[in-house]
């Protein structure tokens, strides 16, 4: 228990760091206005008024909130019933069922969002943890900045003695591109900025389970094996690793999300212990449950397939100066 609470909190600290303020809006998709909507996913940030959320298949929406929006708990099934809660109850990592309506912006105007009572408790209590981490993301950002700062500072006076020799021999073509290389300097700085919430995904790996099943067995270590072999022979320069969980639809929902979360909490472990993996390269890690399978539930080869954990190789755009 101590080692999950562990490795949950590096997780939270990089979830952190890697969305930043910026709100992700790019990739984000548009509802057009007036259409219906009905979106099943996570909350990924949250302000007074919206939400940004993300489905299980990568896909963006914003929210719009309102007071007239009718915020409900369910205690049976999924999404039925349950009791009535607050717009602050909202909270980032929560997973949430949104229905409303497009409006001229292509945000959803949610009419009511639904979640699951035990979900908002992990929410809750991720919540408690992600405040004293952030605002030491935030310090390290700070002091982070100020070097970039100076660094830019001489970087302007060195361009700036440059340019005073340029002028003194008459050369107008020099300074000229002077200011060229600085603004394409500007630019690339900016690219870099705006690429760190943006992924291209490089590879998924798949890893089957037994029916109720969380443990490793040498076939599962065999894949993982394998895979980390290869991404040795590779430039991993931005790579991020994302851990999702998933199972069949045998048993209860609420059992089997709590079984894909130990799933994925069985193949971090392995990657930590046996390859080293830095818990600073995971990103969004969870049990999705029952969600988005991969083939039909209704036989046994179906079913086999949907027991997994689908480790995802990741290039964050930005450190990879890709973007």
């Amino acid at each position: 228990m101590r080692i999950n609470r562990y490795i949950a909190t590096c997780i939270i600290a990089c979830f952190a760091i890697l969305v930043g303020t910026s709100a992700a809006q790019t990739n984000v998709t548009s509802v057009p206005d007036g259409q219906k909507a009905k979106v099943l996913g996570y909350i990924n940030q949250r302000s007074e008024e919206r939400l940004l959320m993300t489905t299980l298949d990568g896909a963006k929406y914003v929210v719009q909130l309102s007071p007239s929006t009718s915020v409900k708990s369910n205690t049976k099934g999924v999404f039925r019933g349950g009791g009535k809660y607050e717009l602050s109850h909202l909270l980032r990592g929560l997973r949430v069922q949104v229905e409303g309506r497009g409006n001229t912006e292509g945000a959803i105007v949610a009419d009511s969002v639904r979640f699951n009572e035990t979900d908002l408790r992990t929410a809750q209590s991720l919540e408690s943890r992600m405040d004293p981490l952030e605002q030491n993301v935030a310090s390290n950002t700070s002091r982070i900045g100020a070097n970039e700062e100076n660094d830019k500072r001489q970087s302007g006076q060195i361009e700036e003695n440059t340019a005073l020799a340029n002028r003194a021999q008459g050369t107008a073509d020099s300074a000229m591109s002077a200011a060229e290389k600085a603004q394409l300097t500007a630019d690339r700085a900016n690219n870099r900025i705006n690429g760190l919430g943006d992924y291209d995904e490089i590879k998924t790996i798949v890893v089957n389970f037994s029916t109720g099943k969380y443990v490793l067995d040498a076939k599962g270590k065999q894949v993982i094996d394998e895979a980390a072999a290869w991404v040795k022979t590779q430039n991993t320069k931005g790579w991020m690793v994302s851990v999702v969980g998933f199972a069949d639809s045998t048993g209860k929902t609420d059992a089997n999300r709590i079984l894909s979360e130990r799933r994925a909490n069985t193949v971090i472990g392995y990657l930590v212990s046996q390859h080293n993996l830095p818990l600073t390269k995971l990103v969004e890690p969870f049990g999705a449950g029952i969600d988005n399978p991969v083939a039909a539930n209704d036989t046994a080869e179906g079913r086999a397939q949907n027991r997994r954990v689908e480790i995802r190789l990741l290039s964050n755009k930005g450190i990879a100066g890709t973007n």
